[in-house]
C-alpha cells in the first residue's frame, strides 16, 4: 500500500512538472525580443510552425489548441507580433488570437533632397519587409515626388505601401501651388526639377529664393545652369531631364517664388556662407579670395 501511495505521489509530481512545462514554462531557448511575422492568408499551422522553428513554443499542437479556445482559429490579425519577454504557450495564443502584435509604429524620416536610392536604404534598415531592389524598380519614375518627412510604418511594411504614402503626401503638399505654378508660366515638373537642384546647391533659408532667381536668370539668358550637384548641367543647357532628388516644400516654394537679383554667380565658403557676384571675373575672386 505504501509503495502504491509512493508511486501515485511520483506521478502526479511527475503530471504536474510536465504540465507546468507544457502550459507555463516558456522553451530554455526563447529568443528574446522575438518578432513573428503572420502574413495575410497565413493559416494557423504555418502559424505554429514558424513558433516551433523560433523556439517560442514546445507543442505546436497545444498551442493550435489554445488559439482555438481563444476562438481565432480562422482570423488570425497578420501583423509583426513582438514577444520582448519569456512567454507560456496559452499567453502567446491569447495575444496572436486578439491580434495584440505589441509594435509600436516606427518613425522614418527622410531629410530633404534625398534620391531613391537614399530612401531605399533608409527604408531597408528599418523595415523587415522592404526590399529596396523592388522598390528602385518601382520608384525610378518618381524621382522628385517623393515627399521628404517623417512617416510612421509598422515593421512589415512593404516597399509598395511606402512608395504610395510618399507619392501621396508629395501630391497632398504640391495641390496648393498648382495655380501658382501655371500662374508663374512654367509646369510642374520644371519646378520639381528646379527645386531638386535648389534643395542641394542651398544652405538654408538665406540663400533659396536668390539661387533660383540666378539659375533662372542662366536659363532665361541660354546661359548653362553649371551647377555641380547636376555635372550634366555644365554640358548642357536648360534643366536636366528629370529631379536630381526629393525637395521639400520651402525648395519647391523658392522654384515658384524666386527672388531677383542683379547676380548670375553664387558661391558657399567651407563653413556654408554664401558670396554673389554680379560677373564671372568678381565670381573668380570670391573664389580665390573664399575658397582658396
Amino acid at each position: 500500500m505504501e509503495n502504491k501511495n509512493i508511486f501515485y505521489a511520483l506521478s502526479a509530481i511527475i503530471f504536474l512538472v510536465f504540465f507546468y512545462i507544457l502550459f507555463f514554462s516558456a522553451p530554455g531557448d526563447f529568443p528574446l525580443r522575438a518578432v513573428v511575422e503572420v502574413e495575410p492568408g497565413m493559416s494557423l499551422r504555418s502559424i505554429s510552425s514558424i513558433l516551433k522553428k523560433q523556439h517560442i513554443v514546445r507543442s505546436r499542437v497545444i498551442f493550435e489548441s489554445f488559439v482555438i479556445i481563444f476562438g481565432a482559429e480562422m482570423r488570425v490579425v497578420s501583423a509583426n507580433y513582438l514577444f520582448e519577454n519569456k512567454l507560456p504557450v496559452w499567453e502567446i495564443a491569447r495575444q496572436i488570437a486578439r491580434g495584440e502584435h505589441r509594435t509600436a509604429p516606427i518613425a522614418v524620416t527622410i531629410p530633404e533632397g534625398f534620391d531613391i536610392g537614399q530612401i531605399g536604404d533608409t527604408f531597408a534598415s528599418k523595415l523587415l519587409n522592404f526590399n529596396k531592389a523592388k522598390f528602385l524598380l518601382e520608384a525610378k519614375d518618381k524621382e522628385g515626388y517623393l515627399f521628404p518627412d517623417t512617416y510612421f510604418f509598422l515593421t512589415n511594411t512593404d516597399e509598395k505601401s511606402v512608395l504610395k504614402i510618399m507619392n501621396d503626401n508629395f501630391e497632398k503638399k504640391i495641390t496648393p501651388f498648382l495655380s501658382e505654378i501655371i500662374s508663374s508660366g512654367k509646369n510642374e515638373k520644371d519646378i520639381i526639377v528646379m527645386a531638386s537642384i535648389i534643395e542641394r546647391e542651398s544652405k538654408g533659408d538665406a540663400d533659396r529664393e536668390i539661387i533660383s532667381g540666378i539659375l533662372w536668370k542662366r536659363i532665361k539668358i541660354d546661359m548653362s545652369l553649371q551647377v555641380d550637384v547636376a555635372p550634366e548641367t555644365y554640358k548642357i543647357k536648360g534643366l536636366p531631364k528629370s529631379p536630381i532628388g526629393n525637395p521639400g516644400i520651402l525648395a519647391i516654394s523658392a522654384a515658384i517664388y524666386p527672388q531677383n537679383s542683379p547676380y548670375l554667380y553664387y558661391l558657399h565658403d567651407k563653413d556654408g556662407a554664401v558670396y554673389y557676384a554680379k560677373t564671372f571675373t568678381e565670381h573668380n575672386k570670391n573664389i580665390l579670395k573664399y575658397l582658396k
